[in-house]
């Protein structure tokens, strides 16, 4: 059988030669591939890139599992995964991850192959209208030429322009010049034959500007002595911000530091240099350090703490709670909102964006003594209750059984959210990767768990269930490249889980991450209970359209997909299993009363 090296040359590869091997130079170092007829010719590039060693190559037969495969790379990364997929609706069910991703600010490169224009609107096959598909939510996209050309040594016209056309998209998808990363999108047309010999001068074009790539960066907390700027390291160069730019925030008024999804350690370092109560979101990074309120919804809602907030600082986007939304949209509190990765915040209308912030002034110890010790008041300790050491080593004998009743009553407890949450917590370390899921279960999460510095993500910039399994899958990829340690842990509802199952199929030959899914199985959409469809629709209404029960197997799913399975139903079984060596990918069901 021919080779595809031993072919003839055709314009279709060697455009899409000239098109990656410029992403690659660059540091594009993750391409996603959805395999079609019309992408054929940069697939097979991307292929011959990866026996090359220059890029890690992630084949997914669901576009939309790429999609999002792409976006917790990029989140993980800060650099953009580039996305292959061929024409039709391939190209619309990279939607939802594209608006995710414009939403948070991640990077992500989306090349869609198409038919050529003469082709379009004519009733051909496979072909709708491409071009702007993505338009209100990319940092730049075209429309790119037909490739016309063949080129032996790589000097040719149309890859210098190809070339050009790379560059460009990666320093819109990067945010250079304006803030905001996102996705950018290059729609690709072909015309047959789809495919030739993959040009010589490829590898050597790819790898001339190659630099080594932090995969793993952490996100400078003070990027110049007593500035802070926001991001959370996701899809935002690590650039300096003027010290003349940064607004100066004065001790005086009565303030507190607000960190949503993705505001990173800056939020935390600038709360305890300037002496400020920190409210950081469980997704927001930023949850750990002397400054963290415990507790913080009741206490924003205590008319002597929330009610006297004179001014928030607003890194990252919050998302998890009424109260600090209902804080946030006050035209009687100032409030000025930190650029990070993702859209401004700005819910009074009034609020201030500022690149950086640095404090001026001494400390309001008397404010931040009364939300620390309020926050001590509130915080709440889910350890298990301590073996009764006297009573286990008594000779006495009803003593002795009393204990060992009690240590068997703590083992066999039944698990609820609050431990569930509190054991990938505490199982949780900085070398690992914890990943929240859009459900009730981050709420409780948010309410009950303490301060640890640990890197978490979480799809809050729409907030949606969709792409969960992908984007952790993502993240785990991109977080044990290079032989890294660590363990990425998701943990999401069992609705969630069902709208990704897609996600679990992953193909033979590739690396398998280090990936425990932990689903919180209720039955259905609990979520809606708290919410006031519950207290207007009937429970027929109710149970059909909100709660949407469910009765899946998930064993039996684990099984299909090649998942390692457990059902932890007690405390102690879930802490062996999230402690325990993880060579691979595991589901950990947990089964939950509604």
């Amino acid at each position: 059988m021919t080779s595809l090296n031993e072919r003839a040359a055709a314009p279709s590869t060697d455009g899409a030669a000239a098109l990656l091997a410029g992403l690659v130079a660059r540091g594009v170092r993750h391409v996603v591939v959805s395999p079609g007829s019309r992408s054929q010719a940069l697939a097979l590039v991307a292929a011959e890139l990866e026996r090359a060693g220059l890029v890690r190559l992630h084949v997914r037969i669901d576009e939309r599992v790429a999609g999002f495969t792409a976006l917790g790379i990029g989140r993980e990364t800060a650099m953009p995964a580039v996305v292959i997929c061929t024409s039709g609706t391939a190209v619309a069910n990279l939607v939802p991850a594209a608006l995710e991703a414009h939403h948070a600010g991640v990077p992500m490169l989306l090349l869609t192959a198409d038919r050529p224009p003469e082709l379009r609107g004519v009733g051909a096959n496979q072909t709708t209208r491409q071009p702007g598909l993505f338009r209100s939510a990319v940092r730049f996209e075209a429309d790119l030429a037909v490739p016309e050309d063949t080129d032996d040594d790589g000097t040719g016209a149309q890859t210098a322009v190809l070339d050009a056309v790379a560059a460009e998209a990666l320093a819109a998808t990067l945010g250079e010049g304006a803030r905001a990363a996102g996705p950018v999108h290059l729609n690709v047309p072909f015309r047959e034959p789809l495919a030739g010999a993959v040009p010589s001068w490829l590898a050597a074009h790819a790898a001339s500007g190659i630099t080594v790539v932090d995969e793993d960066p952490e996100p400078a907390a003070d990027v110049s002595g007593a500035l802070y700027q926001g991001g959370g390291g996701i899809g935002v160069a690590d650039v300096a911000p003027d010290a003349d730019a940064a607004s100066v925030v004065e001790t005086g008024p009565r303030t507190i530091v607000v960190a949503g999804a993705d505001a990173g350690p800056a939020a935390e370092q600038f709360a305890h240099d300037g002496g400020f109560p920190l409210v950081a979101e469980i997704v927001s990074g930023s949850r750990f350090g002397r400054r963290i309120v415990h507790g913080y919804r009741a206490l924003l809602r205590d008319p002597a703490l929330g009610g006297r907030v004179e001014r928030v600082v607003v890194f990252g986007r919050p998302t998890l709670s009424r109260e600090v939304t209902r804080l946030l949209a006050r035209d009687d509190v100032e409030v000025l909102a930190v650029r990070g990765p993702g859209e401004p915040v700005n819910l009074n209308g009034a609020t201030v964006a500022v690149d950086a912030v640095r404090v001026a002034g001494d400390a309001d110890h008397a404010w931040l003594g009364e939300w620390m010790r309020a926050s001590r008041d509130a915080a709440v300790d889910l350890s298990p209750p301590a073996p009764d050491a006297d009573g286990l080593a008594s000779a006495v004998p009803h003593e002795r059984l009393g204990a060992i009743n009690a240590e068997v009553e703590v083992m066999r407890a039944p698990l609820d959210r609050a431990a569930l949450v509190d054991a990938l917590w505490r199982a949780t370390w900085p070398h690992d990767r914890l990943v929240f899921g859009s459900s009730r279960i981050v709420r409780v999460a948010d309410e009950l768990l303490g301060g640890k510095k640990v890197r978490v993500h979480s799809n809050r910039g729409l907030a949606g269930i969709d792409g969960t399994i992908a984007t952790a899958t993502g993240v785990a990829l991109a977080s044990q490249g290079d032989e890294r340690p660590g363990v990425t842990r998701l943990l999401l509802g069992d609705l969630a889980f069902l709208h990704d199952i897609g996600a679990l199929l992953l193909p033979p030959g590739e690396q398998e991450p280090r990936l425990q899914v932990v689903v919180g199985n209720d039955g259905g959409g609990t979520i809606f209970d708290g919410l006031e469809v519950a207290s207007v629709a009937g429970d027929d209404a109710m149970t059909r359209v909100q709660y949407t029960p469910q009765t899946a197997r998930l064993e039996q799913l684990a099984l299909a997909f090649g998942w390692e399975y457990h059902r932890c139903t007690t405390r102690v079984a879930l802490d062996q299993v999230l402690t325990a060596p993880t060579g691979g990918r595991q589901l950990i069901e947990v089964p939950l009363a509604r």
